[in-house]
Parts: C-alpha cells; structure tokens; sequence
C-alpha cells in the first residue's frame, strides 16, 4: 500500500480506534501474543471472540478462563476491559484494551443465569445464531425463523446487564424480531451490506436502517468473502462504509474486522463442517481477512473520500464507544 500521508497518520494516532469483533477461533491463549499487532497498528480497543456455536459450550468457559488468566499476566500492554473508563485509562497508558463477545447462545446451555455471568466474565455483546439455528433464534444459512420464548428471555436478560444485542449471523426474522424487541441499542458487530455482495451472510437494507434506528452501530467487516470480487482490500472496505453511511449517516457505522490470524490451514473449517459453512456459500478454503496492519490505510482511505474528521472519528471508533456508554452497566 502508498504510504500514509502525515494527516492520515496523525489522525489515526490521535482517534479512538475500535475494532469490535476479532475471530479468534479457541486454540490455545499464547496465540494472543499476536494481539501486539493491534496494538502495533494504532488500535485501542478490541473484542475478542470466546466462543462460537460450532464448540461445546465448556470449551467457551474454558476460552474465557484462559484469555482472562493471559491478559492478566500481561499488564505491560493489555488491559481486561471492565468499564468504559478502562479503555480510556488503557489508552492513556499506552495498552489495549480488550473485552470478549460470543457468536451464538448455544454458549449458554440453555440457561438464562449464563448472561449474568458470561458479563462478569467480560463479555459485552452476544449474538443469537451462529449460520445455523439455534434455541434462542434462526441463523443466515438456516431456514429464516425468528426468535425463540429463549432468545426473548436472552434479551431481556442482556438489556438488564448491560450486554449489547448483537445481529451479526443471524436470520433476518431474527434480527429484525430482536431489532424490535430490545429496550437497548443493538448492533452489528461485523456484517457488509447485502446490495454491493450478496452473501448469505451480509445484511438487508431494511436490516441496517432498522439498526439505525435502535440508535445501534453497524461495523463492516474485513472478511474477504464477504466484502466483494477482490476479496479483503480497504477499497472494498470503504465501498461498504459509503453505501451505509447514505443509508444510515456516519453516526451509525463502526467496523469489526474478524480477523483471524492464527489458524492451522487458512479456511480448512470451512470445508470440514458443512453445516455451519455451507459450500453454496463457502466453495472453498476462504478468501482471507483485511489485517490489522491495514487499518491506517482506511483512515486514508476516508480522508481521500471527502470525509469530515469529526465523521471519520465516529466510524473509528467514537460511535461504538457511545454504544458501551449507553448500555454497558
């Protein structure tokens, strides 16, 4: 990529950056010592993912556990986000603060109490269905249920701890049900628009504006299958944050990369578990991700559209930190 121009580099310097969802699929927590290339690229915040519908949900506990013991060894560079204040002192010191999120309720074994504690744990925002359906509601490459007494009782019980309701990999009936039904701001935390790929796994127009108007954040996302035909570029990027910001306005759009770096045979998931990743959807090993070394580029990329700073602020990372402001207790 050109090099960054001395504005671009500045601003992303001076920004609250938020990457709300990295796909660390569980293999062990020394593979967070690759989080010093977040922090190494002028990222401030990260969530991180614990835990999948594809895993039993004693893995997850036990990803939780061990992410949480990592950090916690690590004080020089990382901090366990607690509060909205921690990010602010993670940055004042120079550290990235990181939280978690989980990608589908099977997490919970069906039990309500689990929301309570997942939050303790560190969790901040929690989806319904990972692609296939689940007890609490429909995934997107599952027949297009809505959600379940479940699912309502979850969201009940997320807007009572402070947890934000995530729509990502769900079924339309399903987000737009809970869209309608929590009292709190629901997001995406990683989701492109639909009308510039279609991809099961992208989102509607009605989807997006109906996020907007929960005063929710929809974060585009770096993976490559579902950005567009060049696959994880900031360009493709920058075309799916224009299309929701003439949709919804700037305040409203975040990113969450997904970025996985450390699996064994880039996509071989993919093509092991059909069920979760169907071949109409996923023909082969993947399409890679957008990097965290990439994220300067967009700040560019932003300013090279016309974008105000006070927008490309929001997008960075101001908007989803109005969301933690506004449901996180």
């Amino acid at each position: 990529m050109a090099q960054l121009e001395p504005a671009a580099a500045a601003l992303h310097r001076d920004a609250l950056v938020w990457d709300d969802h990295g796909g660390w699929a569980w293999s062990g927590a020394d593979k967070l010592e690759q989080l010093e290339r977040w922090r190494a690229s002028g990222i401030d915040y990260l969530s991180i993912n614990a835990g999948f519908d594809v895993m039993p949900w004693e893995l997850t506990l036990e990803a939780t556990s061990r992410y949480r013991h990592w950090i916690r060894t690590h004080p020089e560079h990382y901090l366990q986000v607690e509060t909205v204040a921690d990010i602010h002192r993670a940055r004042a010191e120079g550290k990235l603060a990181l939280s978690f999120d989980l990608e589908g309720m099977n997490a919970l074994n069906g039990d309500l109490g689990m929301v309570d504690l997942y939050y303790r744990l560190g969790v901040r925002h929690m989806l319904f269905a990972y692609n296939r359906n689940n007890a609490a509601g429909g995934g997107c490459h599952d027949e297009d249920v809505g959600l379940t007494p479940f699912g309502r009782e979850v969201i009940a019980e997320m807007n009572r701890v402070g947890m934000v309701v995530d729509c990502s990999h769900c079924s339309w009936r399903t987000s737009m049900e809970a869209m309608e039904r929590s009292a709190a701001p629901v997001i995406y935390s990683h989701a492109n628009a639909r009308a510039l790929w279609d991809h099961e796994r992208n989102i509607r127009d009605d989807q997006i504006k109906a996020c907007a108007a929960t005063g929710g954040v929809v974060g585009v996302t770096g993976v490559g299958r579902f950005l567009g035909p060049d696959g994880p570029t900031v360009a493709h990027l920058v075309e799916h944050i224009d299309y929701m910001v003439d949709l919804i306005g700037p305040d409203h759009v975040g990113f969450g990369m997904d970025s996985v770096l450390h699996v064994h045979k880039p996509g071989g998931g993919f093509t092991r578990n059909r069920d979760y990743w169907p071949e109409s959807q996923y023909p082969d090993g993947g399409s890679g991700y957008v990097r965290p070394e990439d994220l300067p580029h967009l700040t560019q990329a932003l300013l090279d559209r016309g974008y105000g700073e006070a927008a490309i602020r929001g997008i960075l990372g101001g908007n989803f930190l109005r969301i933690a402001e506004q449901v996180w207790k």
